[in-house]
């Protein structure tokens, strides 16, 4: 549609809600903290709007959600460490934002993930090792970023990874071995990079 202005607060009041789509409008300011109330939401797609500010800590307490959508916004500041609560997260779509600061560790605890989208933003420091134990992801893209030191050899673990793209960062050192065991692997991208 064309729904333009904030996202109002209130909706944060419709505590049976289980899908709220709004994508793809001109949606602006910041995405409401009350949505942290919507404990029975599955999916939340907030894509493809203008919206600005930080990601809600509160989002964490989102625990039946499996989709999460807030990519091709405007949004800035760093991944909260919370959204590592969502354990039942399928698709995690942060892309096309400004996103700063490391990717929080905590997303290794998310292991029903099957698709995560960190693309095009401004993430920087190392990828975490711990990314090793979402072994049930099937797309795993960080391109485009200001990522550095070396890819952890734990994605080897990923045996079941068909898409993985880390081009276009700071990432050094050698390409490890084992990622010789991502056999579905049918998309490699690593162009881009410092690697020796």
């Amino acid at each position: 549609n064309q729904l333009s202005g904030p996202i109002p607060s209130a909706l944060g009041s419709l505590i049976n809600l289980v899908f709220l789509i709004l994508a793809n409008n001109q949606l602006s300011g910041p995405i409401p903290s009350a949505l942290g109330s919507l404990t029975r939401l599955y999916s939340l797609d907030l894509s493809s709007n203008q919206l600005t500010g930080s990601i809600p800590l509160e989002l964490g307490s989102l625990t039946n959600l499996h989709y999460l959508y807030l990519d091709n916004n405007q949004l800035t500041g760093s991944i909260p460490t919370e959204l590592g609560s969502l354990t039942n997260l399928q698709d995690l779509n942060l892309d096309y934002n400004q996103l700063s600061g490391p990717i929080p560790t905590e997303l290794g605890s998310l292991t029903n993930l099957q698709y995560l989208d960190l693309a095009y933003n401004q993430l920087s420091g190392p990828i975490p090792t711990e990314l090793g134990s979402l072994t049930n992801l099937y797309y795993l893209y960080l391109d485009n970023n200001q990522l550095s030191g070396p890819i952890p050899s734990t994605l080897g673990s990923l045996t079941r990874l068909y898409w993985l793209d880390l081009a276009s960062n700071q990432l050094t050192g050698s390409i490890p071995t084992e990622l010789g065991s991502l056999t579905y692997l049918s998309y490699l991208y690593l162009y881009n990079n410092q690697l020796t």
